[in-house]
């Protein structure tokens, strides 16, 4: 489908669910002239170097790392808590470029995943209904009537945040903390602390080897910006499709209409409707585009929806993450495999296996365990090699913070143990240690 007959705003004349219901609607288009005078969060310069990226990787020439909070949270916004979180990133980053002798594309969930979509648009405590929580973006987590109204003023505030999160990510990655001597020392430190380190010990002392062979022909790590710094992209769900389009510009050099909100952006299992206002804004702006993918999915429906957000077949500008669960990915993920090959689609393949595996403990805390985690990645790996396509990319929901809301993983965290530190406003995330755990884990598979 051309690009010829898009507007940015051309998708208010489709069906757009997952909406906020504002209230004030003077009020919110006040909001949205505010946020299209303000300067752009990301360039277009910087989205085209991602997708350059991300074609490598679709192509198996790099890998792609996707990870952060399920919803950011105002509360969050911090220098310590964007630091920690970019810090495993990187640390994770370190690892599966060495083991898979690739580029790893660093990508945070980060600096804009202030909206979640919800299955129902109410819920029910203690026989009073109150709207869901959608995120930061449209409304607050309390239960109250004042707390779950939208308040349309939160798109501002989230443009601001997202601003300060991108301020100290560039200046974190561009000022030394991102180098590669300073990543490899804590991982050195994680594998001396954590249970399983022994089984880890191997790879970091071969890294270790290779940073003395560099100093040792005179290649100076921290002189070489490709070993000093670090290229740090964000992402979030193309939710609120009134805030997306505020972001939307124009390139001056291209031309081409790009979502400045973030370098990549996604759409979810609830919003890829083929004739849904999501789709259309989607199919004008010349982002990479995430498309999420789980059980309850029509093959024919996805054919046409390709075609429609990638008419040019692009490689780098289609990053489809699958959402199976570690019982279906078996059952669905090779049939998928084998239509896109068909069809001679070109996309980067990534493995979501977070929200696939999610379930509530007998202690009533929505939950994951690392081990269903880590089986349905095995089985992402395994099922691509079989079918002889490329497993790209991963994507988790994890935060740096020392949490306790997934199970299992070299800690060994019960589910007793669950409630010690469970602070998640939405899904539950991986702490620092367990992400570690999965990379050093995910780091044999690419060597295999």
């Amino acid at each position: 489908m051309s690009r010829e007959n898009w507007s940015k705003d051309s998708w208010q004349s489709y069906p757009a669910l997952q909406q906020a219901e504002w209230p004030d609607q003077q009020a919110y288009q006040k909001i949205l002239q505010q946020i299209t005078a303000l300067p752009p969060l990301v360039f277009a310069g910087e989205i085209r170097k991602l997708k350059a990226l991300l074609a490598d990787a679709a192509q198996g020439k790099a890998f792609l790392l996707q990870g952060g909070d399920c919803a950011e949270e105002f509360s969050e916004c911090t220098a310590p808590t964007i630091r920690e979180t970019m810090k495993v990133i990187l640390q994770m980053a370190v690892v599966l470029t060495y083991a898979g002798e690739k580029p790893v594309i660093k990508m945070g969930r980060i600096a804009g995943q202030y909206a979640k979509p919800r299955s129902k648009p109410t819920e029910i405590q203690n026989g009073i209904e109150l709207p869901s929580f959608r995120g930061d973006m449209v409304n607050a987590a309390d239960f109250s009537s004042k707390a779950r109204t939208p308040d349309c003023q939160r798109l501002l505030t989230s443009y601001f945040h997202s601003a300060a999160s991108l301020n100290i990510l560039r200046a974190f990655t561009r000022g030394g903390y991102a180098s590669l001597e300073k990543v490899h020392a804590w991982n050195k430190e994680f594998v001396k602390q954590s249970a399983e380190g022994k089984s880890y010990e191997t790879l970091a002392n071969d890294i270790e080897k290779a940073l003395t062979f560099m100093k040792v022909i005179g290649f100076d790590p921290q002189s070489v910006p490709q070993l000093s710094e670090a290229y740090f992209y964000t992402s979030h769900e193309a939710l609120l499709l009134g805030y997306e389009e505020a972001l939307t510009r124009q390139d001056s050099l291209t031309g081409m209409w790009y979502d400045c909100s973030a370098h990549m952006v996604w759409i979810g299992d609830r919003t890829r409707q083929l004739n849904g206002a999501h789709i259309e804004y989607l199919r004008g702006v010349h982002n990479p585009i995430g498309m999420k993918i789980g059980p309850e999915h029509d093959i024919d429906e996805i054919k046409q929806i390709m075609e429609v957000l990638n008419p040019e077949n692009e490689w780098g500008r289609m990053v489809i993450i699958t959402r199976f669960g570690k019982d279906k990915v078996a059952q669905y993920l090779p049939e998928l495999l084998k239509n896109f090959k068909q069809e001679g689609f070109n996309v980067l393949w990534s493995c979501d296996p977070m929200h696939g595996n999610t379930y509530t403990s007998e202690s009533n805390y929505k939950t994951r365990n690392f081990k269903d985690i880590h089986s349905e990645i095995r089985s992402f790996f395994q099922i691509h090699h079989a079918e002889g396509t490329v497993p790209g990319g991963v994507h988790f929901e994890l935060t740096g913070k020392d949490v306790t809301e997934c199970v299992g993983g070299g800690q060994d965290i019960m589910d007793h143990h669950l409630e010690n530190n469970y602070a998640t406003s939405c899904d539950p995330r991986l702490n620092a240690q367990q992400s570690l755990d999965l990379a050093f884990l995910i780091a044999e598979m690419l060597k295999n």
